[in-house]
């Protein structure tokens, strides 16, 4: 254990990983330039960036999917500033090991030397747990660097927030994953192995943005092959290619066969083309934007919670996104799939629409329109004589409420999904016919 007396540990510093290291290992860049994506943090003149070259490092949350770089922006950090990098897995660590890291860092600050402590997985710890970094946070003992797969604003204590700068990373795009395979071939990490063109797009496109996924499919690829192919690949990754091109038919071809086998009621089909949309990387906002459109254009008021429910998914999207709102995402395709379904509301606005495209559109009459502003009423003659539902004990009035010209005239049709409605409405219908209204 140090003591006063003993010369604090010598720093620790992040240099290559030996030969025997797994590959992602290897591959993990030492400098900035060799960062592959978070252009939004890390681009020229950024204060991230900057701040890194300067060696003045400072506290701070790394909140992005897994294989997004979190851990190679710590160690570049502790590479650059000098320091000491301390790493601990909040998954396997504790309250006694973050003290021993702290007491460490305060013998190193005695001789002049900084730490940076990061901790992967922060949001693990308890909340007694997090407080515990706080002193040593505050008083600069230790730059942290916590990482997370979770939202910090939801599963980080909000005093370690505030002491802390919170950049969310972005996961890889296929094409930055594919740099780095390619990185990784040109330097010869993988021996005499051939890799097919095929077979490096198929890891690239299919490892879901993870680069560390990507680089250990294609080391146990190459261990195992001599010739790389797509079937390699395919085994290696554990999953098989997918023909979707999300510029291409593919993309169209998929969500027009989701929306006709969920209007068709077959929740079995609406699930398996959301699920070839999810594993081929469709943008989640583009399905839900179905589903939205759907609720109504094909369930309407035979389901008036089907619109809730696909709003309710839309709200997941934007606020948890992948890949946890998959399963908001597959409840709304099964709600959707098993509710009764009416394109009455779709039929009704065409036909109110080309009515209008037809026949142009007539002013309303006088007593409906605005009697808001002084005077209307009288000089005008606005909305003098409007009969108002609320003043008949049934909140029903006979008054006519289209266009002279117009009367009479239907443009909404109820089906058998929507009897509630379609009788509610045959009796207003009758109530105004007998009270000698339009014939509506």
């Amino acid at each position: 254990m140090d003591t006063l007396f003993e010369p604090p540990e010598e720093p620790r510093r992040e240099e290559a990983a030996p030969p025997g290291a797994p590959l992602a290992a290897r591959m993990r860049p030492l400098e900035l330039d060799d960062v592959v994506g978070q252009e939004h943090l890390l681009g020229p003149g950024s204060a991230l960036r900057t701040a890194i070259e300067e060696g003045h490092p400072h506290s701070m949350i790394l909140y992005g999917p897994p294989g997004a770089g979190k851990t190679t922006l710590a160690r570049i950090v502790a590479r650059r500033s000098g320091a000491a990098f301390e790493e601990l897995s909040a998954v396997q660590a504790g309250s006694p090991q973050v003290r021993e890291v702290i007491a460490r860092a305060r013998e190193r600050r005695r001789a002049g030397q900084s730490t940076v402590f990061f901790l992967d997985e922060i949001h693990r710890f308890n909340k007694a747990q997090q407080d515990a970094l706080l002193p040593a946070v505050e008083e600069g003992l230790v730059t942290l660097i916590g990482a997370t797969t979770e939202n910090p604003y939801f599963e980080v204590n909000a005093a370690l927030i505030s002491r802390t700068q919170v950049y969310e990373l972005h996961e890889l795009s296929a094409e930055d994953v594919a740099t780095l395979l390619r990185r990784a071939l040109d330097r010869g990490e993988c021996g005499a192995a051939r890799v097919s063109d095929e077979a490096l797009a198929f890891l690239a496109d299919r490892a879901g943005g993870d680069a560390r996924t990507a680089l250990s499919a294609l080391e146990l690829a190459c261990d195992t092959a001599e010739e790389v192919t797509l079937e390699v690949a395919e085994d290696a990754l554990q999953r098989r290619a997918l023909r979707y091109d999300k510029a291409a038919d593919q993309h169209y071809d998929t969500i027009s066969a989701w929306i006709k086998a969920t209007r068709g009621s077959d929740p079995d089909a609406s699930l398996y083309y959301l699920a070839i949309m999810l594993e081929g990387g469709e943008d989640p906002r583009f399905i839900v934007r179905r589903m939205v459109v759907l609720a109504s254009e094909d369930i309407g008021n035979a389901d008036p919670q089907a619109l809730q429910v696909a709003v309710g998914a839309a709200y997941a999207v934007e606020h948890v996104g992948m890949p946890e709102c998959q399963f908001a995402l597959a409840q709304a395709a099964i709600y959707l799939s098993l509710a009764p379904k009416s394109d009455a509301a779709k039929r009704a606005v065409g036909a109110a629409r080309g009515w209008i495209r037809d026949h142009g559109a007539q002013a309303p009459p006088a007593y409906l329109r605005s009697s808001g502003y002084p005077l209307a009423a009288a000089r005008t003659g606005r909305g003098v004589g409007y009969d108002s539902p609320h003043s008949h004990a049934d909140h029903f009035s006979a008054q006519e409420l289209l266009p002279e010209g117009v009367e009479g005239t239907r443009f909404y049709e109820p089906d058998q999904a929507e009897r509630d409605l379609a009788d509610r409405l045959e009796r207003i219908r009758e109530a105004r016919r007998r009270a000698g209204g339009s014939q509506r």
